[in-house]
């Protein structure tokens, strides 16, 4: 009983967090300066009409309960008038759902393991000389945004030595060897800045566990380095890091539509 009232709060926190972000985003979109119906053409008269219909010229807290209310009573979510003008914004979303999910799950799998191995490592030789160039790559790659490293990755490898094509495959077959070829320089791009970060902070929670007072208690038993490590060190490090990893995720899936942007992911490359 307590679990689900844990749970149930929990949800609720998320459902509030969620309309707050939602609200914040709808009144500085709605600040913003209109586009210009008349770049629409001959369908200029259904933009104004549309914008009628959904109150554009009422307060904007007016024009936000008459937003949720479409979303509620209808799922609409609106129509796109920059990115891809007249398609629904939900259709939007749809389309481009499988691509975003597939590059993510791909530099998810690629940079933990690879983030824990060298924090680990770096971890276990403190203030030696891999430690310290370790420590200083993470740093250039952390302070690095992701859309650098994709234009470097598109220009040596797909441009220069041609291992990779420009852009990804076209196509539903999303598991197939062409598709995972041609995601592998997005994937890279997304994988750095992950990989440097997951292995700052491994390294810090592994160096404060090996300092505690119980790893020399551990070793006055009996128990070699490597045998307290793995028995009580990396299980206690462990603690802090694996909900950062699920955190981590959901800020490669925010960086990752700049990287499909640029490497035309299907779905993607049309906005």
């Amino acid at each position: 009983m307590y679990m689900l009232k844990y749970a149930l709060k929990r949800l609720a926190l998320m459902l509030l967090t969620f309309m707050v972000i939602m609200t914040i985003c709808y009144v500085m979109v709605k600040l913003l300066p209109q586009p210009d119906p008349v770049t629409f053409g001959k369908d200029a008269n259904l933009v104004l009409r549309r914008r009628e219909m959904l109150g554009y010229g009422k307060p904007i807290l007016e024009q936000y309960g008459i937003f949720l209310s479409r979303i509620a009573k209808h799922w609409d979510w609106g129509i796109g008038e920059t990115l891809k003008t007249g398609h629904e914004v939900a259709a939007i979303f749809a389309e481009k759902l499988p691509s975003t999910l597939l590059v993510n799950l791909y530099s998810f799998f690629f940079s933990v393991p690879l983030g824990i191995l060298f924090g680990i490592f770096a971890a276990l030789r403190k203030n030696s000389w891999s430690d310290h160039f370790i420590s200083t790559t993470v740093m250039i790659f952390v302070s690095v945004p992701s859309y650098v490293y994709a234009f470097l990755v598109q220009y040596f490898l797909c441009f220069k030595l041609g291992w990779f094509p420009f852009l990804m495959k076209p196509g539903t077959d999303y598991f197939s060897w062409k598709m995972f070829v041609s995601v592998v320089p997005a994937v890279l791009s997304l994988s750095f800045g992950f990989i440097a970060g997951l292995t700052r902070f491994t390294r810090a929670e592994l160096t404060e566990v090996l300092t505690n007072d119980y790893m020399l208690l551990a070793r006055t038993k009996g128990l070699t380095k490597s045998q307290a490590t793995r028995r009580h060190a990396l299980r206690n490090a462990m603690v802090p890091i694996l909900p950062s990893i699920i955190g981590s995720f959901i800020g490669i899936l925010s960086g990752s539509l700049i990287i499909e942007k640029i490497f035309g992911v299907p779905g993607v490359g049309n906005l």
